[in-house]
């Protein structure tokens, strides 16, 4: 078996939904891997990673009104020590995922029709995120 990583840096804007779709299949592509695993890991508390519809913008807009809803900024929260968007976002993303885990099928990811990997970045600044692509098998 076969292990390929590599960390990618996703610049991120204010609130949004980052496609890296085509990041991470250029990294499959590049490991050789023709059956396997790729397991993604976003080394951060206050974004996630989603695996979604690929072709309405307004099913992200749903998803993101939604999240904001249920998970408010206006809360009470003790912890605001960097902002008062920060403990709002430490909770939607345990609401959501840091990881996620995409078979590898004749070198491309197995992904459905519509469906796309992105950050989602809940926090109100730029960032810098980083995400590890780890792939394994033959």
């Amino acid at each position: 078996m076969t292990h390929y990583q590599k960390v990618l840096t996703v610049p991120s804007t204010p609130k949004s939904f980052v496609n890296v779709t085509s990041q991470i299949e250029s990294i499959v592509a590049a490991s050789s891997i023709t059956t396997g695993l790729c397991t993604l890991f976003l080394r951060h508390t206050s974004a996630s990673l989603v695996i979604q519809e690929n072709a309405d913008p307004d099913v992200l807009i749903d998803l993101a009104n939604f999240l904001a809803k249920l998970v408010p900024e206006s809360g009470k929260y003790i912890h605001s020590a960097e902002g008062a968007d920060d403990m709002p976002a430490h909770i939607r993303t345990a609401l959501t995922h840091t990881s996620e885990q995409i078979p590898i099928m004749r070198g491309k990811l197995v992904l459905g029709t519509w469906q796309g990997i992105y950050l989602w970045e809940h926090r109100q600044h730029r960032y810098n995120r980083e995400l590890v692509v780890h792939i394994s098998g033959d």
